[in-house]
């Protein structure tokens, strides 16, 4: 739901690197590559340059083993697996991927199914390079096979089944965030201290800046032509932030937009806000809570975000920006409106 095209970020990270006066100061060390079809940063604080790139190191090597088992569209992926085994092969998988489903379905009970990884027949079905949308018959042949209720596990042996043939799980809405939490908790395991991880418009932070300031990041204008341009600023210190719009891949047909966040229930993009921003402790929640209230909408979709103690800021498809009370002291909106023009 949310494979973003390569470099485009649905939140900007803003970080400044000092200059360091000794080996002995505290400094910001950073890298990045493309992987997870996408723009991965790694930023952290350390001491030693040589600790900063060892940690950084072993982080990325953990994400590149990630994209190895959950990548929706390598037939080499243990998800891919699951998928040519739907309606006949249950199949055992590695308790990161367990792990990773078992998490997708906790999400799609408490979101009463907006957030649903069985979207993947249907997600297979957009093309958003060639501007190509199925049709309504076609979306009503291939509903049946959505349902994360039909998505059979066992946890002791660590099998994953889908009911019925044709089915695919595709866990995009998750498998970003999933990876930055992962990542994060390497950092951690090598003795880092404070860092920030940014996979694409999934971000996790941890502790603070060398000169003791919480981390910043951006929210992009969902409807801004530069993806530099955005309309309000959080301050992060143990925090997850993670943004769906409707601005990452899509295209308009006849005065329409047709966008990659499906409505399980309809199969087609969902309607009513154009940016939903989520911000809590975990980047797995933030980016599958910020799907599933874009799905849900703006009053639905703020109350089922608080319900299970995250936060969020919502951009109506009129262009009003609403915000969390509990994000007031992190929270700098920059714009009072957003200008939509479609």
């Amino acid at each position: 739901m949310k494979r973003l095209l390569l470099f485009t970020v649905s939140l900007l990270f803003i970080a400044f690197t000092l200059t360091a006066c000794g080996s002995k100061r505290e400094r910001l060390f950073k890298d990045s590559k493309v992987m997870m079809d996408t723009f991965v940063s790694i930023t952290v604080v350390s001491k030693s340059e040589k600790k900063a790139r060892e940690a950084m190191d072993a982080a990325f090597q953990e994400l590149k083993r990630l994209e190895g088992l959950l990548d929706f569209y390598s037939p080499k992926s243990e998800i891919s697996k699951i998928n040519k085994g739907s309606g006949g092969v249950p199949v055992s998988v590695t308790p990161t991927t367990f792990s990773l489903i078992n998490t997708a379905l906790e999400v799609s009970k408490i979101t009463d199914g907006a957030f649903d990884i069985t979207l993947g027949v249907l997600n297979r079905r957009y093309d958003f390079f060639e501007k190509h949308h199925p049709t309504e018959s076609e979306i009503k042949k291939l509903l049946p096979l959505v349902g994360y209720k039909k998505i059979v596990i066992n946890p002791a042996l660590r099998i994953v089944f889908l009911k019925k043939p044709g089915m695919m799980i595709d866990p995009g809405g998750i498998t970003k965030g999933f990876a930055a939490d992962r990542a994060i908790e390497v950092l951690k395991a090598k003795g880092i201290k404070a860092a920030l991880v940014a996979v694409a418009g999934d971000i996790r932070a941890y502790g603070l800046k060398p000169d003791g300031t919480p981390w910043v990041v951006g929210i992009r204008d969902p409807r801004a032509k530069s993806a530099d341009e955005v309309f309000a600023t959080l301050k992060l210190t143990d925090m997850a932030v993670s943004t769906s719009g409707d601005y990452e891949r899509y295209f308009i047909e006849k005065g329409v937009r047709y966008h990659h966040i499906l409505d399980p229930e309809t199969g087609m993009p969902a309607r009513g806000v154009i940016s939903v921003t989520v911000v809590g402790p975990k980047a797995t929640y933030t980016d599958s809570l910020a799907t599933a209230a874009f799905v849900k909408g703006l009053k639905e979709g703020m109350k089922m975000v608080e319900k299970n103690g995250y936060m969020a800021v919502v951009v109506d498809s009129s262009g009003r920006i609403y915000h969390s009370k509990g994000l007031e002291p992190m929270l700098e909106l920059l714009k009072k409106h957003i200008e939509v023009r479609d």
